[in-house]
């Protein structure tokens, strides 16, 4: 397994905005993260998601980052938001080669103008029996992105990181025997591996704002709140 992490280059070479979240993820582990460890055994999958970070001009160059919405008639995770990403194929060279390929399949993203930064420990997904690297990268030349294929993806977004950030814009989500914290984004609710991973990173990064960790709901009525967010500076 990879127990490698951390900065992929310079920090420097980074905007200053992104360099403290680069720079602290060699200290960084899956505890802290807010999910766990991958149990030490051969036979469990690696796969990597792309956590995606640029600078929207129209939001007078405001951070955002890039999420999509599944497909709802997918038999795994339907209508969940996510991270680009997916399992790794045997020509990947790595977990950045896995982000990056799966991104241009999802979302059509253009390689040449993403940086790769840094990736965090691995974590695991036990439904699907996954060890996950998250791959944090500069999206420093912007380009159009789409649902590739509508069967697999149906909705794509780059959210910025202040809606991400907005208190009344946090919660936990109820599901089963756990609460796992989400992101009231306008007609995507994002929780889960994905929501738990992004509160981590918001952490890491020094951008959470404080929130009410008592409001804890059941996913149905936070998909309600979800639907019925009116910002019109979004999308």
């Amino acid at each position: 397994m990879n127990e490698e992490h951390g900065p992929l280059i310079e920090p420097n070479e980074l905007p200053a905005w992104l360099r403290p979240l680069v720079e602290r993820t060699a200290d960084v582990d899956a505890n802290s993260l807010g999910w766990l460890r991958p149990p030490d055994r051969e036979d469990v999958r690696p796969a990597a998601v792309l956590i995606l970070f640029g600078e929207d001009p129209g939001r007078d160059g405001d951070p955002d980052v890039l999420l999509l919405r599944r497909a709802d008639n997918l038999n795994s995770h339907p209508g969940q938001v996510a991270f680009p990403g997916g399992a790794t194929d045997d020509g990947d060279e790595g977990p950045v080669d896995t982000a990056l390929r799966e991104a241009i399949e999802e979302v059509g993203v253009l390689p040449s103008g993403i940086t790769p930064a840094a990736t965090l420990p691995e974590l695991y997904l036990a439904h699907s029996d996954f060890r996950v690297t998250p791959v944090l990268a500069h999206w420093h030349d912007p380009g159009p992105v789409e649902a590739v294929d509508p069967a697999e993806t149906a909705a794509v977004a780059r959210v910025p990181i202040s809606m991400l950030t907005r208190p009344s814009n946090r919660l936990n989500v109820r599901i089963g025997g756990r609460t796992t914290p989400a992101f009231l984004v306008p007609s995507m609710l994002v929780w889960g591996f994905t929501g738990g991973l992004l509160d981590g990173v918001l952490d890491l990064a020094g951008w959470s704002r404080g929130w009410n960790r008592g409001d804890v709901r059941e996913l149905s009525e936070a998909w309600q709140a979800a639907v019925d967010i009116d910002d019109p500076g979004f999308g």
